[in-house]
């Protein structure tokens, strides 16, 4: 789907090259590690993401970025099933916990919501090989970005705050 965009720079002050087809749905990097939604509702979501050359550290193993990428997508895709669309939203922390190394196969990112509030959601996410070994276990908080025409304490009516 990105595939064309995909040695396309991006430059300062453009748009992106790309358009996202849904609002839940991948972005370019998502989709060229090779990740699929398999299930995504009510706070919770399924990825998956196959082994491929590509995923490699050096000793063969599958690198603790790919891992981690796939967990942070998983979270992320949970927390759109609950937000209304075009909703704009970051992560601002996280932990992974290295459980056991991922040798082969297609790993899937078990993701749940666990706490909504005003503007920070958290949640975890189980990284699970084709064995149903827990590879890693990831935990992070998101922040939704502040509308600026809401009226809140802190900033007034309609203050422009990020």
């Amino acid at each position: 789907m990105h595939e064309p965009h995909y040695s396309q720079p991006v430059t300062k002050d453009t748009p992106p090259p790309f358009e996202m087809p849904d609002w839940i749905a991948l972005a370019p990097f998502e989709t060229y590690l090779g990740m699929t939604i398999d299930e995504a509702s009510d706070g919770r979501a399924v990825l998956s993401m196959p082994f491929r050359v590509a995923h490699c550290q050096g000793a063969g193993l599958m690198h603790g970025g790919a891992i981690t990428s796939l967990a942070d997508t998983a979270l992320a895709i949970a927390i759109k099933t609950l937000l209304p669309e075009g909703t704009l939203f970051a992560t601002i922390e996280m932990s992974m916990t290295f459980k056991s190394p991922v040798r082969w196969g297609t790993v899937r990112g078990i993701a749940e919501v666990t706490d909504r509030g005003e503007r920070d959601i958290t949640g975890t996410v189980a990284i699970v090989d084709e064995d149903g070994i827990t590879a890693a276990t990831f935990q992070a908080r998101f922040r939704v970005k502040r509308n600026p025409n809401v009226s809140t304490p802190a900033t007034g009516t309609g203050a422009p705050v990020t």
